[in-house]
C-alpha cells in the first residue's frame, strides 16, 4: 500500500477523473515565457469529455489549475482534443477542438481572450472560464468527407519555395472517415475560420508504415536540421495496432497535401507508455526570428494502451481518483534527419523543490559485454523497476513490480560511441529516461509503493561511471554519489 501519492508533482494530471489526451500547448513569451497547457478529460468515468487549462510561469513544472475552458453544449455529447494557437488580436488565443454529437463529429473554434491576465480559479471544480466564447463550426462534412476531427493548426508558409520568408495564413492537419478507417487530410485558411480542403495526406516515398494502418492524431512542426541547415517538416503520428498505440515521427517536406519523406516512421519513444505526441505553438515574439526553427517542444500522454485503456483498473484511479499523466516537455532538435529529445532546462532545480521526485544523470563508458544498472527502490527497499544500459541496448524492466508483473521489458538499440550518457527522472508513478544525448527516449508508468526512495546505480564488467549526479528534494537525505559534484550543486 502506498504511503504517499502516486500523483506526480512535475507532470500534469487531472485533479480528479480521467485525463484522456493533451489537447494543445502554447508558450507565451509576452509574460516571460508562460506555459499554457490544455487537456481533454472526464471528471468522472461516466462524464462527457471537456477541456481543462493549466498555467505555469516559472518553467513548465509548477502548474496552476485554472477554470475549464470548454464543456459540451446543446446537442454535444463530448469534446475531444485539438489545437491552440495565438489569435490575430494580441493576447487572444484560438482553440480548435473536436465537437461530438449523435450525428457525428466536426471541428469547432472558440476564442480565449486576454490570456495574459490572471486565470480565474473558482471554488467550483467544474466552473467555466468566462473569457471563452465560441466562434462556431469551421470544418464539417463536405462532399464525400465525413467526421472531421483531431485538428492540428499551425502557421502556414508565406512562400512554399522560400521557407525563410516567414508565415501567412494557417495550415491544418485533421482526420476524417469512420472510426475504424480514419484518413489524414490537409486544409488551409487565410483567416482561421474559412478552411479550404487540399486533399488527403499522401506520401512521396515510403513512409515506413503500411499506408492502410490506422493513423490517428497527426501533428506537424518545423525544425532546421543542424547538419544541412534546411528547414524540414516533422510529422508526428500515432498508429493503432493490436490494442496498443505506437507513436513516431517522419521527417520531410509537406507541399500541398503531399509529404516527401526523407526519414521514414521512427518511434519517438521506446518505453511502455508514451503516445499521442503534441506540438507546442508560440505567441509572436516568443522566439527570435533567427532562431525559430532551432528547436521545439513536444508533450505526450503516458498511456501506451490508448483508446483501449480501462482507467478504472489504474492503481491511481482506485486509490486516489485520477488516471493518466502528460509527459514532461521534451526539447527537440533535428540532427541529420534524426529527432533528438532532451529534458527541459530547469528540471534539476525543479526536482529539488518537490517532496518526492528524484533523478540520476551520468556520463558513462559501457563497452560490449559490460552493463550499468539503475534500480528504482520503493519505500520498503524493494526494486520497483530497473533501467539497464548494456552499451548497445537500453532496457526498462518493470516486470518484478507487483503492479506490472509479467510486462515485457521495453528495449531500444543504442548507437555506438566512445562514451554514453544516461538520464533517469522519477516523479510519482512516472519514469522518463533519455540516452545517447537524446537520440533515445523511454517513458513508462511505474507504480512505486511509497514512492521512489533511491536510484541505486551499479556497474558490471568494464563499465564505468565517469561522472554522475543524483538530484532529489532538498529536504531529503543525501544519497551516495559518483564522481565530482555537478557545477550547479
Amino acid at each position: 500500500m502506498s504511503t504517499h501519492s502516486y500523483r506526480p508533482e512535475l507532470h500534469v494530471t487531472a485533479e480528479k477523473g480521467i485525463l484522456d489526451a493533451p489537447a494543445g500547448v502554447l508558450l507565451d513569451g509576452s509574460r516571460d515565457g508562460t506555459w499554457h497547457l490544455f487537456y481533454q478529460y472526464r471528471p468522472t468515468p461516466e462524464a462527457p469529455g471537456r477541456w481543462a487549462h493549466v498555467v505555469s510561469e516559472d518553467g513548465p513544472f509548477d502548474w496552476e489549475v485554472c477554470d475549464d475552458v470548454l464543456v459540451p453544449v446543446g446537442g454535444e455529447t463530448e469534446l475531444r482534443a485539438g489545437s491552440v494557437v495565438a489569435a490575430a488580436r494580441p493576447g487572444d488565443v484560438d482553440l480548435y477542438f473536436t465537437s461530438v454529437t449523435a450525428a457525428g463529429t466536426s471541428i469547432q473554434r472558440a476564442q480565449l481572450s486576454d490570456i495574459g491576465d490572471t486565470c480565474p480559479i473558482s471554488d467550483d471544480a467544474l466552473a467555466l472560464d468566462p473569457r471563452v466564447r465560441r466562434l462556431g463550426d469551421v470544418v464539417s462534412d463536405r462532399d464525400d468527407r465525413i467526421r472531421f476531427r483531431s485538428p492540428c493548426v499551425v502557421p502556414d508558409w508565406e512562400s512554399a519555395e522560400d521557407r525563410d520568408a516567414g508565415h501567412e495564413g494557417w495550415l491544418m492537419l485533421a482526420v476524417t472517415g469512420p472510426k475504424g478507417r480514419p484518413s489524414a487530410v490537409v486544409l488551409t485558411s487565410h483567416d482561421g475560420q474559412a478552411w479550404s480542403f487540399q486533399g488527403p495526406l499522401t506520401f512521396d516515398n515510403d513512409p515506413g508504415f503500411d499506408e492502410a494502418a490506422v493513423v490517428v492524431g497527426p501533428r506537424i512542426l518545423r525544425l532546421r536540421d543542424e547538419v544541412d541547415g534546411e528547414i524540414y517538416d516533422i510529422l508526428l503520428v500515432t498508429l493503432e495496432a493490436s490494442g496498443r498505440d505506437v507513436s513516431g515521427y517522419l521527417v520531410g517536406t509537406l507541399t500541398g497535401a503531399s509529404f516527401a519523406v526523407t526519414t521514414p516512421f521512427t518511434r519517438v519513444d521506446r518505453g511502455h507508455d508514451f503516445t499521442r505526441p503534441r506540438n507546442t505553438n508560440v505567441t509572436p515574439g516568443t522566439v527570435p526570428t533567427a532562431n525559430r526553427y532551432d528547436q521545439s517542444v513536444l508533450f505526450g500522454l503516458l498511456n501506451g494502451v490508448g483508446r483501449g485503456d480501462e482507467p478504472l483498473n489504474h492503481a491511481s484511479m482506485a486509490e486516489e481518483g485520477w488516471a493518466n499523466v502528460i509527459s514532461l516537455p521534451r526539447v527537440i532538435t533535428l540532427q541529420g534527419g534524426v529527432l533528438f529529445q532532451t529534458p527541459p532546462p530547469g528540471l534539476p532545480d525543479a526536482i529539488a523543490r518537490t517532496h518526492h521526485a528524484r533523478s540520476w544523470t551520468g556520463l558513462c563508458e559501457v563497452p560490449e559485454g559490460a552493463s550499468l544498472s539503475a534500480e528504482l527502490i520503493d519505500a520498503a527497499g524493494h526494486t520497483a523497476a530497473i533501467v539497464s544500459h548494456t552499451g548497445n541496448e537500453l532496457i526498462l524492466d518493470r516486470s518484478m513490480n507487483p503492479h506490472h508483473r509479467g510486462d515485457a521489458p521495453a528495449r531500444a538499440e543504442l548507437a555506438e560511441g566512445d562514451s554514453d550518457s544516461l538520464s533517469i527522472f522519477v516523479d510519482g508513478s512516472c519514469v522518463e529516461v533519455f540516452a545517447d544525448g537524446g537520440a533515445i527516449a523511454m517513458s513508462s508508468r511505474v507504480y512505486i509503493d511509497g514512492g521512489c526512495s533511491d536510484i541505486r546505480v551499479s556497474t558490471s564488467g568494464a563499465a564505468e561511471v565517469i561522472r554522475g549526479w543524483h538530484r532529489e528534494p532538498v529536504n531529503s537525505r543525501q544519497l551516495p554519489d559518483y564522481g565530482e559534484p555537478s557545477p550547479d550543486e
